[in-house]
């Protein structure tokens, strides 16, 4: 039997990961992406590794992941450049507060911040990921309202239950949302493409 085709069959997603809790779905997400037919490269922080190390994600998707921009794999390349480069869609899943600032604000202090800095040009998600008080901060509110002006894609946060064990917004986006979103994006760009 044939497999169907999806609207990521041989898109290039780059996955941001960093350092929420809640970086265990984005193990799941990464395998639900790869079984949709996209191309994945990960991109982890090193807060992320701090919660779930690259080999849970090479292991999903079967190949390296990166860590920074000062261990190269395989030849030599400028990583945040090729990454930028061959990437179509990016997904920073889940995004702090960090990382949300950063972004806002163009600071390239690891990898991902400078492949985020660099591909502006492409279709961006992220999905929020942190405590409610956080969440509603007015720096973060006024950082997540800079990058929505930019054209940078939001998914949730949701409410519920929080690590913290509060209840309130703040809870990752369900990794099958933001596939969905994903391939919302991917049939855009593909009409687009046309």
């Amino acid at each position: 039997m044939a497999k169907e085709k999806t609207n990521l069959e041989g898109v290039n997603v780059l996955l941001g990961v960093t350092g929420a809790v809640a970086v265990y779905k984005a193990v799941d997400l990464a395998s639900k992406l790869i079984a949709s037919g996209a191309r994945l490269r990960t991109v982890m922080t090193e807060n992320a590794c701090k919660f779930v190390t690259p080999k849970s994600f090479e292991a999903v998707t079967n190949s390296p992941v990166y860590t920074s921009m000062w261990t190269g794999i395989g030849e030599f390349n400028i990583e945040h450049i090729n990454l930028t480069d061959w990437a179509d869609i990016v997904a920073v899943v889940p995004a702090t507060a960090n990382t949300i600032g950063k972004m806002a604000n163009g600071i390239c202090d690891d990898l991902l911040n400078s492949i985020l800095c660099a591909c502006w040009q492409k279709p961006i998600l992220i999905a929020p990921a942190m405590n409610t008080n956080m969440w509603t901060n007015p720096a973060v509110r006024q950082n997540i309202k800079t990058l929505t002006s930019r054209g940078v894609e939001l998914i949730g946060p949701e409410k519920g239950r929080l690590a913290c064990g509060t209840e309130g917004i703040g809870r990752l986006a369900e990794p099958l949302d933001i596939l969905k979103r994903i391939e919302q994006i991917a049939s855009k760009l593909k009409r687009q493409k046309g």
